[in-house]
């Protein structure tokens, strides 16, 4: 068998999210842009012949039933398949950069190489919507057009830039903001070309803001220096800046109550380029 792979898997931004409406079986429907990012968590694969599942992430303590990772390395295995993982954590939880779906897409991928099953895209992509609604896109590892519950995927090229992001001192859970009263759910679909000319918003950002005052703030700040939005339900923030130049200098700038990076956006997840 292959020796260790190591792979970075990608942080995602949502550069605009519309709630346009609500199935009967309680899922959102939505439009949003998916930027992946150079950024992320940094991910090893050892494969084996043990049969076992070990992984080993430190500092974060979730059930194996709640961890994205090992339930994405179980809907791959069979007979006496096993594999030692670790994941070295930077993308932070209840960030709204999708760092489990990541993870679960990485996961996905990598042991579809080193265990040689020779899965197609759309097959992993199936398994992937299992997981969670964010993680068939970093499965296709492009940027892209995201509509219908997330599933619905165009890919896209997106002009260059790099990206400040902020986390403020706070996450958000998912399942609290969707679940709210007063999140607007229906926005009224638009066209590609109207995103790109700058019609969109954040249908999530009022909310969130509204209950996480520390989000708030973060956003009135990064304002001063470039149009601030929310990526996906929070709590993270983010601007675009042509040049990294630009946006390290205003990360020089952060408070330091709240934690910060830099990153290029990037139309082919980084996971794809190594695989290839």
């Amino acid at each position: 068998m292959a020796s260790t792979l190591g792979l970075l898997s990608p942080a995602k931004l949502n550069l605009f999210l519309h709630v346009t409406g609500r199935r009967e079986d309680g899922y959102h429907t939505l439009q949003t842009v998916f930027q992946l990012l150079n950024w992320g968590d940094s991910m090893h694969f050892t494969p084996d012949r043990s049969g076992q599942l070990r992984l080993d992430m430190p500092g974060v303590a979730l059930p194996a039933e709640d961890n994205l990772i090992l339930r994405a390395a179980r809907l791959l295995q069979r007979d006496d398949l096993g594999a030692s993982i670790a994941c070295d954590k930077r993308i932070p939880m209840g960030g709204g950069l999708g760092g489990g779906s990541s993870n679960a897409a990485t996961t996905l991928l990598a042991l579809n190489h080193l265990w040689q099953l020779g899965l197609e895209q759309a097959e992993l992509q199936a398994l992937g919507a299992q997981l969670g609604a964010d993680v068939p896109v970093f499965v296709a590892g492009h940027s892209a057009w995201a509509e219908g519950v997330g599933e619905q995927l165009t890919r896209i090229t997106l002009p260059e830039a790099w990206y400040l992001v902020i986390k403020p001192a706070c996450s958000v859970p998912t399942g609290e903001i969707f679940s709210s009263q007063e999140l607007t759910r229906d926005t009224p679909p638009i066209t590609m070309a109207a995103f790109f000319q700058g019609v969109h918003r954040n249908d999530c950002e009022p909310v969130v803001v509204a209950r996480y005052p520390e989000v708030g703030d973060a956003l009135q700040w990064l304002q001063g220096f470039a149009e601030a939005r929310l990526t996906g339900t929070g709590a993270c923030i983010f601007a675009a800046f042509a040049s990294q130049h630009e946006a390290v200098a205003v990360q020089e700038q952060v408070p330091a109550r709240w934690t910060s990076f830099t990153a290029r956006g990037v139309d082919v997840s980084p996971v794809l380029t190594a695989l290839a």
